[in-house]
């Protein structure tokens, strides 16, 4: 009997270099990802290798998430987010616009989240609130915020509600990180320095500024600051001292631009979003605490310069 004869391209070594290729240099380690991209104007579910096995249609989109049921909760432009199913029916959604306000502002949403008791947590830039609403819509709960600058379209980047009960709120137009207790008193405040550089307009490599996007608050009590067009990663005590810190070059052959959204893997590994650094540089990355990068995802096919969220699939992941 002759024995079959696979094609060299569906050869076990071929198909081998093949998936090596798919990997970061740096290491053999993959995610499945959540990815919402503003370029090209898609949310998309990015499997180990990088296969999509979901996608659906956006204009605008600055948080995500998948849910615990399966389902993806995202947002569809500035002002509506919605709960979607794999099956892409729309199953919940919430539109700013068609629910009470401050008379005559205008409104942007920048962050929401799915909270353990049913209602989601939506920042409201313009409004400069923090709202809970239930499956209903109806508004539960609701803190005003601190803005000193205030601006619809970035009041806020990235909220969430902490296992404490407070509020983790990425200031982008003040520059700033605060923490809020449920009534909306401010417990924490952390200004996010300028470390001596003047200001330089743009999104990209070149500019420079304290425009923060993302806040993650470590099981230590410390915070992980992504500084948005910072080019850094910064964590801070509760007293406001920053004890280790990523810039924009410390990484061989990679540079930073917006760096956004933030996971803490189980082995204490940190996932960045590297957002407008241009094609040359990765849009996602891996490193460990000593800035050792283990993976990247750079995908320009698919994705462009604009991928400013993402999350980290993984078990055990604490995303943002």
């Amino acid at each position: 009997m002759n024995k079959l004869r696979l094609p060299r391209w569906l050869s076990p070594a071929f198909l081998a270099i093949i998936a090596s290729l798919s990997r970061s240099a740096e290491g053999a380690v993959d995610h499945r990802l959540l990815i919402g991209d503003d370029s090209k104007q898609r949310i998309a579910l990015v499997e180990p290798g990088g296969r999509i096995s979901w996608e659906h249609h956006l204009r605008s989109i600055h948080d995500l998430s998948l849910l615990p049921n399966g389902n993806v909760l995202f947002q569809t432009n500035w002002t509506t987010v919605l709960e979607m199913t794999p099956e892409k029916r729309t199953v919940w959604s919430y539109d700013s616009n068609s629910h009470s306000g401050s008379a005559g502002k205008n409104v942007e949403i920048h962050a929401f989240q799915r909270l353990p008791n049913g209602l989601t947590m939506i920042a409201e830039s313009g409004r400069a609130r923090i709202i809970e609403v239930d499956p209903h819509g109806k508004i539960q709960h609701e803190i005003k915020l601190k803005v000193e600058h205030p601006s619809v379209h970035s009041d806020t980047r990235m909220a969430r509600k902490l296992s404490n009960g407070n509020y983790l709120v990425c200031h982008e137009s003040d520059g700033a990180v605060r923490e809020y207790d449920s009534t909306g008193k401010v417990v924490w405040d952390f200004p996010v320095p300028l470390f001596g550089r003047e200001r330089k307009g743009g999104h990209g490599p070149e500019a420079f500024g304290n425009a923060v996007y993302g806040a993650l608050r470590f099981p230590n009590g410390n915070t992980l600051v992504a500084t948005g067009n910072g080019h850094s990663l910064l964590e801070v005590t509760p007293t406001n001292e920053i004890v280790w810190s990523l810039h924009q070059h410390e990484l061989p052959g990679i540079q930073l631009a917006w760096v956004t959204t933030l996971s803490l893997l189980p082995n204490g590994n940190i996932v960045f979003g590297n957002c407008h650094a241009g094609p040359d540089y990765p849009q996602i990355i891996e490193i460990t605490k000593d800035k050792k990068v283990i993976w990247t995802f750079k995908d320009f096919q698919n994705f462009g310069n604009s991928l400013p969220v993402s999350q980290v699939i993984d078990p055990g992941a604490l995303i943002r």
